[in-house]
């Protein structure tokens, strides 16, 4: 058995708690991911934003479009009506366009938006964060280019 010596012992442990201390500082609460909870009502709420990220790359690369997001300020429920704009924390859920169409659907999972089937070429696609009743809160726009696919190779 190999004797370690007490130098090395307190490097050891110097390096440990130099790593929790790091992993602590950088750690962060449930309110700070979560935001507030869903029990108690708040007063002053900053305005809802949403946060959208450019589609995964590795299923554009393949044709399928996988856009995620987040929404801050406003859990997305599937709850609506005139009742529900008094709900606090705000409560509401997104509006998706694609390539300006004169319709768009709307969406209450939280979940990442997945399009299908989308011809090779130029597009973009509206993600609206809107209230119970529909209004517009917040937007992106997110452009994305589906590459021409060799069908062969795509199996879903």
């Amino acid at each position: 058995m190999k004797r370690v010596g007490p130098a090395r012992i307190s490097l050891r442990l110097i390096g440990a708690a130099i790593a929790l201390y790091t992993l602590a500082a950088t750690a962060q609460t449930a309110r700070e991911v979560l935001g507030p909870s869903g029990i108690v009502p708040v007063n002053n709420q900053p305005a809802a934003k949403i946060v959208v990220d450019p589609p995964l790359a590795d299923e554009l690369a393949q044709g399928r479009v996988v856009i995620q997001y987040r929404s801050e300020n406003l859990r997305i429920v599937p709850v609506f009506g005139t009742a529900a704009l008094a709900v606090s924390p705000r409560i509401g859920h997104i509006h998706v366009t694609v390539d300006d169409a004169p319709w768009h659907w709307a969406d209450t999972s939280g979940e990442p938006i997945i399009l299908n089937g989308l011809p090779a070429g130029p597009h973009k696609v509206l993600i609206q964060l809107v209230n119970a009743n529909h209004r517009p809160l917040d937007q992106q726009v997110v452009t994305f280019s589906i590459p021409v696919v060799n069908s062969a190779h795509n199996h879903h």
